[in-house]
């Protein structure tokens, strides 16, 4: 019999666990409770003006490249349409249940030999149905329940003015001639406080302790992420942990002085094109953290005050949790989940659940719930096997104590993954990461590409399960999908003779070069 298995979220990553349900010959039924698909990029979940921080070529499903002419980081509405040509091509809203909540998902009486779950569902008209899968999938991603600790602000109830969090922020408009106050310098924090500053009389952007602030925008005019090579991450591995991130800084800082900016001491990255300028320009005032309210002042950990304040946002996060199962099969506390590598519970019976998309990467969410998925139906099928619950649970255990000497502790950093890292690791159990040595001896042109080209999702589409013929033109195109949005103007001068791959390599040569004089 065909394995029957549930997809709880309609979001990018249950998108891509329907479809490598149907890869896999499984039969898919997803639950989602709105009546759409997207999920966090529905404008009713964002605000208006929110585009990616992720460019199209590295953020896209890996056999589904984005459409040439759609620009590098994209809009949310497009980030949406995007994913309506994905259903569509692979004909997945068959499979959706819409208006239709989880309520539980329950391990049956005989789980430990058949590793089946009872879900129990309810429609937006109130019935309630209970269905029997062999296997769940959950897919509703990190951004549970807006994280808005009050407690932590004293008099906040004495506050005259608004606040609320980042997540019902909508739009400027409203706030026009009024001060307002951002609490948290993530990147909702950050789009926010510059957003506003273009309205308001000031904005003061609330932090404890500083980011470094990345753009879009890279060397030569190329979307960062495009820069991020396997063999930048190999020379990172190669050179000493503090050598590499002392060498990342100056290189960041060389842009605008962060100490000077009241940004140090940063602990993590954000991605914001025009903070620095809102900031140079005085529309935007950075700030410690904040002591406590009163009427409608701000008093602020350095004595100072801000008087007549209008309006509050608690950028400040999410909180995670699966209310619909049972706390003994996934614990959660502190937003943190035991799980191994971040998809099983590594103490059930049958590893029939698989959590997908609950990591917050630097680099981009949906190939890599992709390819948890893709790991997590070829584990359902049983071709691949887990280790023992021992070895999982100590591969946890490391995982967060590399985590806690790398970061602070926070809320932020329980789920904090390397993109390419952990693509790769988890490729490597599928059967699906690319052999470099072997492509440099049996397809050089590949094997560079693969090398000193951008990490695209592509590259794990070349061999193994799910392999996509189409993958490896894919790869050699990427660049001219890049550059198409931009080419919207008829320009007569000569082209440059160098292409984008010599411009990638002198890059990496520079970085060696640079990261040689720093040692």
């Amino acid at each position: 019999m065909t394995r029957r298995v549930a997809v709880i979220g309609g979001g990018s990553s249950g998108l891509a666990s329907i479809k490598t349900c149907l890869d896999e010959g499984l039969q898919p039924v997803c639950f989602e409770s709105s009546d759409d698909i997207g999920g966090l990029w529905k404008f009713k979940v964002i605000y208006q003006s929110v585009i990616i921080n992720t460019s199209k070529e590295v953020m896209c499903f890996s056999d589904f490249p984005i459409p040439a002419h759609y620009p590098n980081y994209m809009h949310n509405s497009l980030i949406v349409d995007y994913f309506r040509m994905f259903a569509d091509r692979f004909q997945l809203t068959r499979h959706i249940r819409f208006n239709t909540k989880v309520l539980q998902v329950k391990q049956r009486s005989d789980f430990s030999r058949s590793g089946q779950w009872d879900v129990e569902t309810e429609n937006k008209d109130g019935e309630k149905e209970k269905h029997i899968f062999d296997a769940v999938m959950i897919c509703i991603g990190h951004h549970c329940h807006p994280n808005l600790p009050l407690h932590d602000f004293p008099g906040i109830d004495s506050f005259t003015g608004k606040f609320f969090h980042s997540r019902d922020y909508k739009t400027a408009d409203e706030w026009r001639h009024k001060k307002a106050v951002v609490i948290g310098i993530g990147n909702s924090g950050g789009d926010i406080a510059v957003e506003l500053s273009r309205v308001t009389k000031q904005v003061y952007l609330s932090t404890r302790r500083g980011a470094w602030i990345l753009n879009r925008v890279s060397d030569n005019g190329l979307p960062r992420d495009m820069l991020n090579t396997r063999m930048a991450i190999f020379m990172r591995h190669v050179l000493p942990f503090g050598l590499s991130c002392g060498a990342a800084e100056r290189k960041v800082s060389r842009r605008f002085d962060h100490s000077l900016y009241n940004l140090k001491p940063a602990q993590h990255p954000t991605v914001n094109d025009e903070l620095p300028n809102r900031i140079l320009s005085g529309t935007v005032q950075v700030k410690p953290n904040i002591r406590r309210f009163q009427g409608s002042s701000v008093e602020f950990d350095d004595g100072s005050v801000v008087e007549d304040v209008d309006l509050v946002v608690f950028a400040t996060g999410y909180r995670f949790s699966f209310p619909f199962l049972a706390s003994h099969v996934v614990s959660v506390s502190e937003n943190k989940a035991s799980l191994y590598k971040y998809v099983f519970p590594p103490e059930l019976d049958r590893p029939t659940l698989a959590i997908i998309g609950l990591v917050q990467p630097l680099g981009a969410i949906m190939p890599i719930s992709e390819m948890q998925a893709r790991w997590a139906t070829r584990v359902f099928k049983g071709c691949i096997k887990l280790p023992s619950a021992a070895s999982m649970l100590e591969d946890v255990q490391c995982k967060q104590e590399t985590m806690a000497k790398r970061y602070v502790s926070s809320q932020r950093h329980t789920i904090q993954v390397d993109y390419i890292s952990y693509m790769d690791e988890i490729a490597e159990l599928v059967g699906v990461r690319p052999s470099l040595p072997r492509l440099l001896l049996t397809d050089p042109r590949l094997g560079l590409n693969l090398m000193f080209g951008p990490c695209t999702p592509y590259q794990y589409r070349l061999r193994g399960p799910g392999k996509w013929a189409g993958a490896r033109q894919a790869i050699f195109t990427q660049w001219e999908r890049v550059a198409r949005p931009m080419q919207t103007r008829p320009c007569h001068d000569p082209k440059p003779e160098r292409s984008l791959k010599w411009l990638l390599c002198s890059h990496f040569l520079k970085c060696v070069l640079w990261l040689h004089l720093q040692c």
